[in-house]
């Protein structure tokens, strides 16, 4: 059984937020804070190459901040890895980055470059990064991510939470099923299993539920549901819908 299961709160869009108007208002910085004290258990901030949320001095500031890890979302590029080799947060999340999608679409492709993405982490885990590859929930994703050494994955959520937006509850049972598959198959392999984009209070229970699931990493919902109830007590809330079905 695992332990407790950790939430991490993704404060990309109080950066978003601050965008919008170009100055330093609402500063993600005092969302993470604030995020610490309501009981996260780490912070998640995606530096995306175009910069349309998180900030450069974003991360410093946020990694001064906490006394939390910092989870650093990342594409596989150069830049991105200077950047995280430069700071060394806790952890660094590998994810697919195309500069057109409003959010990250799906899993990464490993697979079919495993041995150019083992030689694109290792430095990250020389650095003492516990590096995660953002995945799908399939096996050959899963199986190549263990075979290149990555020690955590983190399960695309999206297609599930979306099938379940849509009302199409027979596609979310089906695409629930592959996430308890892939969980499973992950946790024999000895990787570290997360979970995460799209999570609601209303998809959040299932996969809270899995044994094998450590990490959730939840952000747009709670940062758009404290604009009316207030952050800590989003969290607070999603904090015992995963307590409740985690049992």
């Amino acid at each position: 059984m695992a332990d407790r299961l950790r939430l991490g709160v993704n404060i990309d869009h109080v950066a978003t937020l601050r965008n919008a108007r170009g100055g330093a208002l609402p500063d993600p910085v005092r969302a993470a804070v604030m995020a610490e004290q309501a009981g996260a258990d780490g912070i998640t901030a995606h530096l995306r190459e175009d910069r349309r949320h998180i900030r450069d001095a974003d991360i410093g500031a946020i990694m001064a901040a906490i006394g939390i890890p910092l989870n650093f979302e990342m594409a596989a590029t150069a830049e991105m890895q200077t950047i995280a080799l430069a700071h060394r947060p806790h952890a660094a999340c590998i994810v697919p980055e195309r500069r057109e999608e409003r959010t990250t679409e799906g899993g990464l492709e490993v697979a079919a470059r495993a041995d150019w993405m083992a030689e694109y982490i290792a430095p990250l885990r020389d650095a003492g990064c516990r590096v995660s590859l953002f995945i799908a929930a399939d096996p050959d994703q899963i199986s190549a991510a263990a075979r290149i050494g990555a020690p955590v994955i983190e399960l695309h959520t999206g297609a599930y939470c979306d099938f379940h937006a849509e009302g199409d509850f027979a596609a979310r049972d089906a695409e629930l099923a592959r996430l308890i598959d892939g969980a499973k198959q992950a946790a024999d392999l000895g990787l570290e299993v997360h979970m995460g984009h799209g999570l609601s209070y209303d998809t959040v229970a299932p996969i809270a539920a899995l044994p094998e699931v450590r990490e959730l990493n939840i952000g747009h919902f709670l940062i758009g549901e404290a604009v009316f109830v207030g952050l800590p007590q989003a969290i607070a809330t999603m904090r015992a819908a995963m307590e409740a079905a985690r049992g």
